[in-house]
């Protein structure tokens, strides 16, 4: 069932570099707050039917290659009588009433169509969750700055619709590369992108008024981040790690000396042992 209330809707407004203005009156003839539940659910389900290929496809037994011969003798086997390998009881046979390719479009009336968006904008409406900006106006396509505007609206972490009044390339593209934000012009948008949406931006163009220009204000310096980020987190990680191999390796390398120092002595004393003696069995051939 529809559902209306106070047909006086205000929204938010900001600046396209983010400065908030006064509260702007929407249009009493597109936001009426009239919300029309059963007739959004079918404007819905006929757009997502109509992103549907169908091409699911399968083959009878006419469609199977080979078959053509009969497997076996009709009598005298024993066994069941065949005539294809291709039946569907096979192995490799036909599909019986399998698909065979379906066409999921649905036709809407264009005034169900447009009730149906009118009623999804004044959903978000009456959430308070429409925001009306001034202008769009880029000279170059800037994600930073889309992404400046979403933190000064303070819709970040949100799914967020920008609607332009007419195609607007730089913003598109400015926009593209985010993953929760969509931009399509405000002629091209459906029911389905707006109630996708938590927050929906409105260029004031786009629905037929102008908001006069004002200053924007200058923008604190969002402060550092205290924590490091994930490179660096990394290279410390990198440089601690290399930093216990080489101390590890460096003890092996004492270890290995002192083992080898102790190793080599007694060889040393073997050696003097056996001059001595030679010395003195050579002083006593000599007295013999």
């Amino acid at each position: 069932m529809a559902e209306t209330t106070n047909p006086t809707m205000k929204a938010a407004a900001f600046t396209g570099g983010g400065t908030e203005r006064e509260r702007v009156d929407l249009p009493a003839d597109l936001f009426d707050g009239t919300v029309n539940m059963p007739v959004m659910h079918q404007a819905v389900k006929a757009y997502m039917g109509n992103q549907r290929l169908g091409l699911a496809y399968t083959k009878t037994r006419g469609l199977v290659a080979g078959g053509n011969q009969k497997p076996w003798k009709q009598k005298g086997t024993g066994r069941a009588r065949q005539g294809s390998r291709r039946a569907p009881h096979f192995v490799g046979g036909g599909t019986v009433f399998g698909p065979t390719g379906r066409n999921y479009n649905q036709t809407v009336p264009r005034q169900i169509r447009a009730l149906a968006r009118k009623s999804a904008l004044n959903a978000r409406a009456r959430e308070d969750a429409l925001i009306v900006i001034d202008n769009f106006n880029y000279d170059k396509p800037s994600t930073k700055q889309v992404v400046s505007l979403l933190g000064a609206v303070g819709v970040t972490d949100k799914k967020v619709l920008i609607l332009t009044d007419g195609p607007k390339q730089n913003v598109f593209l400015s926009g593209r590369n985010l993953q929760r934000t969509h931009v399509m012009p405000y002629s091209d948008v459906s029911t389905y992108h707006i109630l996708w949406s938590d927050v929906v931006l409105i260029e004031a163009n786009a629905l037929g008024y102008e908001l006069d220009t004002i200053a924007e204000k200058p923008r604190a310096a969002r402060p550092k981040a205290e924590t490091k980020s994930r490179g660096a987190e990394k290279a410390a990680r990198k440089t601690a790690k290399a930093e216990a191999k080489s101390a590890s390796a460096h003890r092996t390398a004492r270890k290995a000396a002192k083992a080898a120092g102790k190793s080599a002595k007694p060889k040393a004393k073997a050696k003097g042992a056996k001059k001595k003696s030679a010395k003195k069995s050579a002083g006593k051939k000599k007295g013999k």
